[in-house]
């Protein structure tokens, strides 16, 4: 049977982005997200909230446009996967950490504080980016596949052919 490992993440910066590159050139960009659930105390009846936070990495094209584009308090979308690392601390002592790895990327909100070159440059709402899949390098753009054949007409039911002025 196959298994699933996809995490989707709704939430806002808490610092800037920070970006790195690898010695193969390839840039790498880290992000920390908050995520708050709110919900009510049945002991107290009072509304609570509990903040959660989550390391994020992206990888390649997508690195270099989440570093350039967001920023500190930004909303963003972000879908990957789950990714566990093992690492050694300063004290020797090894330790594991869950990463969050990002294939696709959406800004939500203004386009104010997003770091775009200007207010109607891009970076705007609603940008989304993916990261493409693993394939190697292509030097021109893979040709468009051709478009579908038009749908056979269809009997009409009577409803087609009723005007659409209901007001909803």
């Amino acid at each position: 049977m196959a298994s699933v490992n996809k995490v989707i993440i709704v939430g806002n910066l808490g610092a800037d982005p920070e970006t790195r590159y690898l010695p193969s050139g390839d840039a790498v960009t880290s992000i920390r997200v908050a995520t708050t659930d709110r919900y009510k105390d049945k002991q107290t009846g009072e509304m609570r909230e509990s903040t959660e936070w989550h390391s994020i990495s992206f990888f390649a094209k997508l690195a270099e446009i989440a570093g350039q584009y967001l920023r500190k308090g930004s909303q963003v979308y972000v879908e990957g996967s789950l990714r566990t690392r093992k690492y050694t601390d300063k004290n020797g002592v090894e330790k594991y950490a869950t990463d969050i790895r990002a294939d696709s990327m959406q800004m939500l909100g203004s386009r104010q504080g997003m770091g775009g070159p200007s207010e109607d440059g891009g970076g705007g709402a609603g940008g989304g980016y993916s990261r493409p899949a693993a394939a190697p390098r292509q030097a021109a753009p893979a040709p468009r596949p051709p478009a579908p054949a038009p749908a056979p007409a269809r009997q009409s039911s009577g409803f087609d052919d009723m005007d659409d002025d209901i007001p909803f």
